[in-house]
C-alpha cells in the first residue's frame, strides 16, 4: 500500500460512524460511475463486433475448437 492509501484509509477511520458511512457510500458512488462507463465501452465493443460479423470481416471459430486449441497449448 502506499503512503497516501494509509494516510486516507487512518483519517477516515477516525471520523465518527456516520461520517464514514457518508464516506463508504461516496466511494461505492464513485466505483459505479466508473463500472457504468465500462459498460457503455463494452457495449460500443460488442456492437463493433457484431457489425465485423454480419459483414463478414471476420471468421467466427467454433468453441470447441478453441478450446481443443487451447487445451493443446497448455499441455506444452
Amino acid at each position: 500500500m502506499n503512503n497516501v492509501y494509509e494516510e486516507v484509509a487512518s483519517a477516515a477511520l477516525t471520523l465518527p460512524p456516520e461520517d464514514r458511512a457518508l464516506l463508504a457510500d461516496d466511494l461505492v458512488a464513485s466505483l459505479e460511475a466508473s463500472q457504468a462507463e465500462i459498460d457503455e465501452a463494452w457495449r460500443i465493443e460488442i456492437e463493433r463486433r457484431i457489425k465485423e460479423i454480419k459483414e463478414g470481416k471476420v471468421q467466427l471459430i467454433p468453441g470447441e475448437q478453441v478450446m481443443s486449441e487451447l487445451r493443446a497449448q497448455l499441455k506444452r
